[in-house]
């Protein structure tokens, strides 16, 4: 892709499930200022996401977040030259609570609306990451929703080589961190109980991810765990809780990170790259990087705080959008379960 001389600034907005999120965000490198709302304490109470609670959420808050975000970059959004927004995957209330509101942005300032992936947007955040990325590369997408290896073959272009088939990784940690009784949000709170485990303690095998495929099913690790506490209750036994929760995230990041490697090896690319929620968890990072190393493969992953869900990953990713001449219209909708790839 031939990128412009000239510098291409842009608004954009993330709302797709439990962040409002806006940035700037020029040249689809540099972040010009971000603020990101979290509806964590919102949602705690319940123990998981809250569609409903979530849209009133957004409707509430993305009117201050995007004021915010232009303020800190001491910009209107006339300034911009266009605005970026995530139209899919996600939640369909939360998404259409963005969509519409760039969509009236747009209208009113006379800009281009640029609708993203959500997906390509995590991935994206690693251009932010690294200024000297550049496809083709692997990317490991792991989220609570999404867990996906990808060949990156263009800024725009993506095969998606293998998907989960039941609950994504992030999914898998939040429904055994339930059963442990541990507080939401789970993964995190997994992840500092299985530090004072020993990984090696219990052993997860699934015939299925055994294959030579790019595939994942976290379904069948996330129920052998669920079992080992409901058989020792029965049985009136004690279970290590912090031993179940180490090894239960080493088989599956041992199980992520050994899939994209591989695929990194297949496809002759030397960098493979880690994005989405779950490429905060320390385990998951240490374990890819590990991987890639051994096989001379450069490792690459965004800090924490792009992560996570944002927008400025959504303006990197739109930033390509719009110089392929790839625009949306103000009759643009929202997918819930918009698909990754072309």
């Amino acid at each position: 892709m031939l990128l412009p001389e000239e510098d291409v600034t842009l608004l954009s907005i993330e709302t797709s499930c439990d962040e409002t999120a806006a940035a700037i965000v020029k040249n689809g490198r540099e972040i010009i200022s971000s603020v990101v709302f979290t509806q964590i304490p919102l949602h705690k109470v319940y123990g998981g996401v809250v569609p409903e609670i979530a849209s009133r959420s957004h409707v509430e808050k993305i009117g201050p977040v995007v004021k915010e975000a232009l303020n800190r970059a001491g910009m209107t959004v006339r300034d911009v030259d266009g605005i970026a927004v995530t139209a899919g995957p996600g939640l369909v209330g939360a998404l259409l609570v963005g969509l519409s509101y760039a969509k009236g942005l747009a209208f009113a300032a006379s800009k281009p609306l640029i609708p993203v992936h959500h997906i390509e947007g995590h991935i994206a955040a690693n251009y932010i990451a690294h200024q000297e990325l550049k496809p083709p590369f692997i990317c490991l997408v792991a989220s609570g929703g999404h867990s996906h290896v990808v060949l990156v073959d263009d800024y725009c272009k993506f095969t998606v080589l293998g998907k989960t088939r039941d609950d994504a990784a992030g999914e898998a940690f939040d429904k055994v961190a339930r059963v442990l009784g541990l507080p939401y949000p789970g993964g995190p709170a997994l992840e500092a109980l299985a530090k004072e485990g020993d990984p090696s303690a219990f052993a997860f095998h699934s015939a299925f991810n055994a294959g030579e495929h790019y595939d994942f099913s976290f379904s069948g690790l996330k129920t052998a765990a669920i079992n080992i506490l409901h058989n020792a209750e029965q049985k009136r036994e004690t279970v290590n809780k912090a031993d179940l929760a180490a090894s239960f995230q080493h088989a599956v990041c041992e199980l992520l990170s050994t899939k994209a490697v591989r695929a990194a090896k297949q496809y002759g690319c030397n960098m493979v790259a880690l994005a989405g929620g779950v490429a905060a968890n320390g385990t998951l990072r240490a374990a890819l990087e590990n991987s890639a190393k051994e096989e001379g493969i450069e490792f690459l992953c965004p800090p924490i705080s792009l992560c996570t869900d944002n927008a400025a990953m959504i303006g990197s990713a739109g930033y390509y959008r719009m110089v392929a001449g790839q625009i949306g219209t103000l009759a643009q909708n929202a997918y819930p379960s918009m698909q990754l790839g072309g």
